[in-house]
């Protein structure tokens, strides 16, 4: 892997940060935070634009529909990579990523302003989507720049250190987003929030794009940049050199499996896919949630430039693999035990009365219905449109063939009934008081409407979601320094932008919707954790055995 990856060199020197590199920090991060805080703010508002925007479907499938709105931004996060890759490559990485923030804080504060369904009908998801797209596109312009910019002023053996503040600012910005939300929540009150005043967080972009351009003008271009440029180094065609070149090429592709990809879902399921199980799984009120989320990334924080600075000293590889391993081996004990400690209503009536859809397969479809048209009358469906709705966790047992469904809760059963075929005003009388019966049976089984706040274990939630923080602070905190170490100069904003975004906009952007697909499918609420578990174990295994440790590479060649 020597031959491949090139060779490490130099020693680390001991010395302060200089004012210059203070400020090539702190500006870079705090543009980057304040663009992270646009990108999260949908995410952190799902279920609430999932009402507004995608109100012509049924609950189930808005909230998925959110979610892949929310996930579109991260879609196209590698075309943006490679868009503005190549700028960065050819024009310096200043003014690329001076375009990227202004592109993002426009692209927010109209989200501010955009009718919902109720007013302009689908024209209203449609331009929420066109808007995710540009927040995807800019987005992903914007953290290679940042990433290579900073690593680029950073002397040798302080690119983990220098780096790791940049890692914070995707935690950052989420942070800021939930306490922007909170603030707004608690001055309008819930129902004014929920309204209108979700709105003000987008509007309040306008002000950090103002502030965020102002500081970026103030910065000089990367030194190593601008040495290439006036040697004359720099790339004709970097997307060329980059991808349609083998010796290139390889290092990209392992360095998104072997590396981003497990990164990412370690990530969004820290901090997005925790938050949602929250809300939607154990429905523990929204304000409880996000302030039980913000208090982990608050203690959490500091790890990113903890582990940045350890990967100066003991290398970025292992730090990484490290958080991956030690996030599939637990993901499951740490959600049962969320579930135990944020809800135990829910978890005790798990064990005492366990939930079965007595089915045949062949009659279940899966509870989604992307146009509003679906109509669910089988015995199965009927069944689990209830369970769906109310985020019960269930498993499945196979039935005869003909035979109608039936839904265990401990020992009692209630049976659904066939609606297909049925005449409309009969069906509908008959699915309310089938409906009813079960919501009443599951009630006396101990299955809450809500999280009881008087149960929740406040400080086991919040210990166990700093857990989680901290599995994203080893694998992000030091991987910003790795993926720069991997390429030329010449190329290495291009080529550090495409796995990044891969990994992280379609790995990790669209986990939420991949797993929440699978529990709704299952009718498992820890199902979808296989999904994050199945890709950190390949990361790993492929990057124990076929990436190389950079600490000690020099940058500047091209």
């Amino acid at each position: 892997m020597t031959a491949i990856y090139g060779t490490a060199t130099g020693s680390t020197p001991n010395r302060g940060i200089t004012r210059e590199e203070r400020k090539v920090i702190f500006a870079s991060s705090l543009g980057t935070v304040f663009e992270w805080y646009d990108f999260y703010l949908y995410g952190s508002l799902a279920a609430i634009i999932a009402k507004h925007f995608f109100a012509g479907v049924n609950e189930t499938t808005s909230f998925i529909f959110a979610l892949l709105a929310f996930a579109a931004g991260f879609a196209v996060r590698p075309f943006g990579a490679i868009v503005f890759g190549r700028l960065g490559d050819m024009i310096g990485r200043k003014h690329t990523f001076l375009i990227t923030i202004v592109i993002m804080g426009i692209s927010t504060a109209v989200v501010g302003l955009l009718p919902g369904y109720a007013t302009i009908g689908v024209a209203a998801p449609v331009i929420l989507i066109s808007l995710r797209l540009l927040q995807g596109l800019a987005l992903g312009g914007e953290y290679g720049g940042a990433a290579t910019y900073v690593a680029e002023h950073a002397p040798k053996g302080k690119r983990g250190y220098f780096t790791s503040w940049i890692q914070t600012t995707a935690t950052l910005g989420l942070f800021l987003s939930l306490l922007v939300i909170l603030a707004c929540r608690t001055a309008l009150g819930t129902e004014a929030f929920e309204a209108w005043g979700w709105r003000i967080p987008f509007l309040l972009s306008i002000l950090l794009l103002i502030i965020s351009v102002y500081i970026r003008l103030q910065l000089s271009e990367s030194p190593v940049f601008m040495k290439m440029k006036a040697e004359g180094k720099s790339s004709k065609a970097p997307l060329t050199e980059s991808f349609a070149r083998w010796d290139n090429l390889k290092i990209v592709i392992m360095a998104l499996l072997g590396g981003t990809a497990g990164q990412a879902v370690v990530w969004y399921t820290g901090q997005f896919y925790a938050l949602f199980f929250l809300l939607q799984t154990l429905k523990i009120d929204p304000q409880t949630a996000n302030l039980l989320i913000a208090g982990s990334l608050l203690i959490g924080t500091p790890f990113f430039v903890i582990f940045g600075s350890l990967s100066d000293r003991i290398g970025r590889k292992g730090i990484i693999m490290a958080g991956c391993i030690l996030a599939a081996v637990t993901y499951f004990p740490i959600f049962h035990a969320l579930t135990q400690y944020g809800s135990p209503d829910v978890f005790i009536a798990q064990e005492k009365n366990p939930v079965t859809v007595i089915a045949n397969p062949g009659q279940c479809s899966f509870q989604f219905d992307p146009v509003g048209k679906a109509k669910f009358t089988s015995s199965c469906d009927l069944a689990k449109t209830v369970l769906a709705k109310k985020a019960i966790p269930y498993k499945n047992v196979n039935a005869e063939p003909g035979a109608v469904a039936q839904v265990r809760i401990g020992e009692k059963v209630i049976e659904s009934f066939e609606g297909t075929g049925m005449p409309a005003a009969d069906f509908k009388a008959r699915n309310d008081a089938f409906a009813a019966n079960l919501v009443t049976a599951l009630k006396d089984a101990g299955y809450p409407e809500k999280a009881d706040p008087a149960k929740t274990n406040y400080p086991m939630v919040l210990l166990l979601l700093t857990i989680l923080v901290i599995y994203v602070t080893m694998v992000y905190g030091p991987i910003a320094a790795w993926l720069v170490e991997l390429f030329p100069a010449r190329i290495r904003y291009t080529s550090m932008s495409l796995p990044y975004h891969i990994g992280n906009g379609w790995f990790g952007g669209f986990l939420p919707t991949v797993a929440f697909a699978m529990v709704a499918a299952t009718g498992d609420i820890y199902y979808g954790l296989w999904y994050p578990i199945i890709i950190a174990v390949m990361t790993a295994v492929l990057g124990i055995f076929f990436m190389p440790e950079t600490k000690d590479r020099e940058i500047h060649h091209t």
